[in-house]
């Protein structure tokens, strides 16, 4: 799966490697969190990538009470372009989410250990992600989205069996062309990166606090250091993973 990333690239960096039009100027966030903002770059009709801000946790259209639906903060690449909640986003609302890297937690005996895992080589890649605009009966809209997940590559399954799926930037137009592009045809770039591409290291069990957005969260630990932090980590990753309303933090 993919619950918690980072994206601490500068804004033109982020700019150059999507192509989008937009100039946004956003701050590093080094622990974004279900519910929080989420940067996604979407295609308009006339070819043009946007920069675009959603809700990480996608509502369906059709839902009629948000407080009573799951929040979907990812979605089986292998089974999305068949699920009610991801068929419509699958055929007209897929995205791309820039990352710096993301944080998975390995079960141990001791507890969970947190790693931070990134690109072997740069500092900047893309989840495929979907959206959706949920209205209210007020007429408000919200855009929510998801990132899609597959099985683990070799280096991965070490850590967790579920990894966001990473697409390169020669699969970018296909993905967002969701004019011209049919879903089961989108869905053949779903599979897991090579094994080469990431590396993770363990890293302090302050990310298991939404509220910990700072560099310190992606500091190394020591395999001796991962003893305490082991034990500390089963009490407080399950507290972190619902992320209350006065921790969430703005992207901007």
């Amino acid at each position: 799966m993919c619950g918690r990333l980072a994206l601490t690239t500068p804004p033109d960096a982020v700019r150059n490697f999507f192509k989008y039009a937009d100039q946004p100027n956003f701050p590093p966030r080094y622990n974004i969190a279900p519910t929080q903002p989420l940067a996604v770059v979407r295609q308009d009709l006339g070819g043009t990538r946007r920069f675009h801000l959603v809700r990480w946790g996608l509502i369906p259209a059709w839902v009629k009470d948000p407080a009573s639906f799951t929040l979907l903060i990812n979605a089986r690449a292998e089974t999305a372009a068949e699920k009610p909640s991801f068929r419509s986003p699958m055929r007209h609302h897929r995205c791309l989410v820039p990352a710096s890297g993301f944080y998975e937690w390995r079960r141990t005996p001791e507890g969970k250990q947190a790693f931070w895992i990134r690109p072997a080589d740069g500092d900047l890649m893309a989840f495929a992600g979907l959206w959706d605009t949920w209205s209210d009966p007020d007429g408000g809209d919200i855009d929510t989205g998801a990132i899609l997940t597959i099985q683990s590559n070799r280096m991965m399954s070490a850590i967790h069996h579920r990894m966001p799926v990473i697409l390169k930037p020669e699969a970018f137009d296909t993905w967002l062309d969701v004019a011209n592009v049919e879903r089961r045809e989108a869905q053949k770039l779903l599979r897991p990166v090579e094994d080469d591409f990431l590396v993770a290291v363990p890293v302090s069990p302050r990310v298991n606090k939404v509220a910990n957005d700072d560099p310190d969260v992606q500091r190394p630990i020591s395999p001796e250091e991962m003893e305490v932090p082991l034990k500390r980590a089963s009490k407080s990753d399950g507290q972190a993973k619902q992320a209350s309303g006065d921790s969430q933090l703005d992207l901007f």
